[in-house]
């Protein structure tokens, strides 16, 4: 279960952009991640409260945003969503869509006081 990590990593990189700012608390944190990052958000969500104690973060709300995985497909050209199994694509059949998102894994906003 890396997401202890990642977890953990999301509340110092908040924390210490909070503490450059000025900002004495962490409201809420939202986070964009992958479909295709390897990271499982309801792990991170899990994890999140026992990683927040103590900090800034302290009873901030945590938001996931989720984001399909897309690629490119370099038969057809289409740009469908990717099976993270197979990585085919569901129009012609062909294998080996270039990613095109999927793979974030990144704060995208937070609220401070």
């Amino acid at each position: 279960m890396h997401e202890v990590g990642i977890t953990r990593s999301i509340v110092e990189i908040a924390e210490r952009t909070a503490r450059e700012e000025g900002a004495k608390k962490v409201l809420s944190v939202t986070v964009a991640i992958g479909a295709l990052s390897g990271v499982v958000p309801e792990a991170v969500e899990f994890c999140f409260e026992a990683c927040t104690r103590g900090t800034m973060l302290e009873k901030a709300r945590l938001i996931v945003e989720r984001v399909p995985g897309r690629g490119r497909c370099a038969d057809c050209g289409g740009e469908p969503e990717i099976d993270p199994y197979t990585f085919d694509c569901p129009a012609c059949g062909a294998f080996g869509l270039e990613r095109l998102q999927g793979d974030e894994l990144k704060i995208l906003e937070m609220e401070i006081d």
